[in-house]
């Protein structure tokens, strides 16, 4: 591990503050269960339906309707050794090889021993995955896998498939007493019991909530539980532009860093290499052109029509997303172009229309024709490697507190996510993270505590804010990194007034918009923070400065928030 010497030396007391709560109006109504998971998408509603059948109450929340998850936005598919001829530690060592030094492999071999498993409880759950002409599970591969080990649906729809499966278990016992869902609720912040010794903040005893609808579940709330599950996914609406839905605005990490968890690995933000570009100034949510399509033998051409990844690596198109994505930037840059080109022209119209029937469509609403028509192409933000850091049973560092799915660091990603490794990194660690909070609300070991309010300031951006957070996050901790840049974003974001509802002249309220920005806000706080901490380049996160990975930097950077509301951001041993 590096000595603090080797960190980057920073301006004193230029280590930014947080705040350890948002800025709301006191919980109108309380809800109470023996659980509360929070997300619904594969992590979240697997969570929900292990935990229903195990403990007496569980409330799921989700932030606009069960179905819409970023499980949904899925293409890929779902990665599991089930060939005879692959194997766990085939899988796992290609898991390694991604991750680029920086995976925990016990996180990985739960992975790959219990994914194949999980896998067959979905097809045993309704989930109708594509099968070949002998009616076994269709198996293909992606980028970085050196077996064919990706099962999908609907050619291009796995998520959305796996969504409606799940969701369909979940209505199907909706009128159970023991479960209950509200929809249409921003997790605002996770309640926590009374500080200990060191004034960090106590166990996590649920969370407050906006809820916009009709009946007296409306307005801000407090569900409380013996324990929570955050399932909240990524934090795509950190960036400019993203293949993230919208509601992806960082909103569990942002909350249990201000409840007192530790977040690591922030800095490995995975950016997808084939995402359609049409133009500078598009914002929002991207349509993604899955890697899959490079797996079904897709080419990537510059702008002269050179094929440039066989140059590259090894195995050129389907090398590691971040090899990709930077062979491509410095492709673009080379040519002087702003995106590069997708062929698939050779692989036959019916096949693309058959095997890609989702991709297909929408990009026929842009006037392009996967069948015939060169595809324009750039990187772009797509999922974050790091997260809240949990053990191998979804816990976290605060007690009570567990996280599965995108918005968890469970150590399997490392520096660099897998493909197709997310939706089964969600299902088997919500899974253990439901059988681990069971055992332990049986065992009395997860009592009910009364929560407190943390000390110090509250805080709110205004909504108007986010063009310029988001300018910031691109433009420092993006594709392609560096001191200078990494110092000027952190300057922008610290000039961000993080108590405008008490400015003079801005205009904002305690309410969605506001409550969401100021997630996005300390999530690009921790991200640059970490990004210029890291000095070496390695898996998702490269430093044009520091180029080359680093043996020093074989570690994870844990972030945390002292009790006066300091970021400290520390070097520590993966294991």
């Amino acid at each position: 591990m590096p000595a603090a010497a080797s960190l980057p030396r920073l301006a004193a007391g230029s280590s930014p503050r947080l705040a350890a709560r948002l800025a709301a109006p006191v919980a109108g109504w309380t809800a109470e269960a023996d659980v509360v998971v929070v997300g619904s998408g594969i992590a979240g509603l697997t969570a929900a339906l292990e935990l229903r059948t195990r403990v007496p109450r569980v409330l799921l929340v989700t932030k606009t309707v069960l179905a819409s998850g970023s499980t949904v936005w899925a293409q890929g598919g779902v990665a599991a050794a089930l060939d005879p001829a692959d194997s766990p530690a085939a899988h796992l060592a290609d898991t390694l090889t991604a991750g680029a030094g920086l995976c925990d492999p016990r996180a990985v071999e739960v992975l790959v021993t219990e994914g194949p498993a999980r896998v067959r409880e979905l097809v045993a759950g309704g989930t109708r995955f594509d099968l070949d002409l002998a009616g076994s599970l269709a198996l293909t591969r992606e980028g970085g896998h050196h077996a064919d080990r990706i099962v999908h649906a609907g050619g291009d729809a796995t998520g959305a498939e796996i969504s409606r499966a799940l969701v369909a278990q979940l209505e199907a016992v909706r009128a159970d007493p023991g479960i209950e869902v509200i929809e249409h609720a921003l997790v605002l912040d996770v309640l926590t019991a009374a500080p200990g010794p060191d004034g960090r903040p106590g166990p996590a005893c649920g969370v407050t909530l906006h809820v916009i609808g009709a009946g007296t579940r409306d307005g801000v709330g407090a569900a409380l539980g013996r324990a929570v599950v955050l399932a909240t996914g990524g934090i795509g609406q950190v960036f400019r532009s993203s293949t993230n839905p919208a509601q992806a605005t960082g909103d569990g990490i942002a909350a249990a860093l201000r409840a007192g968890a530790t977040v690591g690995d922030v800095e490995f933000v995975q950016f997808h290499p084939t995402v359609l570009w049409l133009g500078s100034g598009v914002r929002g949510q991207l349509t993604l052109v899955s890697e899959a399509v490079r797996g079904e033998g897709a080419l990537l051409l510059d702008t002269d029509g050179v094929r440039f990844m066989p140059a590259v690596h090894p195995m050129a198109e389907l090398a590691p997303r971040d090899i990709v994505a930077h062979a491509m930037v410095r492709q673009m840059a080379a040519t002087g172009s702003d995106h590069v080109l997708l062929d698939a022209r050779h692989l036959g119209a019916d096949f693309l229309r058959a095997r890609f029937p989702t991709i297909y469509e929408r990009l026929l609403d842009h006037g392009i024709d996967l069948t015939a028509d060169l595809v324009p192409v750039a990187p772009a933000q797509h999922y974050h490697s790091g997260g809240v850091v949990t053990d191998l049973s979804g816990r976290s560092s605060l007690r009570g507190l567990y996280a599965a799915g995108e918005v968890a660091c469970t150590g399997v990603h490392g520096a660099n996510r897998l493909a197709s490794n997310s939706l089964v990194e969600g299902l088997v660690f919500a899974h253990r993270a439901a059988r681990d909070i069971a055992t332990r609300v049986a065992a009395g070991d997860l009592p009910r505590r009364d929560p407190v309010e943390r000390p110090g300031p509250d805080a709110l951006v205004a909504a108007a804010a986010r063009s310029r957070i988001q300018a910031a996050a691109s433009a420092g901790p993006g594709v392609i990194r560096s001191e200078e840049g990494l110092l000027r974003a952190a300057e922008r974001l610290g000039a961000v007034r993080t108590d405008a509802h008490h400015a003079v002249g801005i205009v904002a309220a305690p309410q969605p918009g506001e409550w969401e920005t100021t997630n996005v806000h300390q999530v690009a706080t921790v991200l640059t923070q970490a990004a210029l901490a890291r000095t070496e380049s390695r898996g998702g996160h490269f430093r044009s400065d520091h180029p080359a990975p680093d043996e020093a930097w074989r570690l994870r950077l844990a972030a945390t928030l002292a009790p006066d509301g300091t970021l400290e951001i520390v070097p520590t041993p993966l294991v």
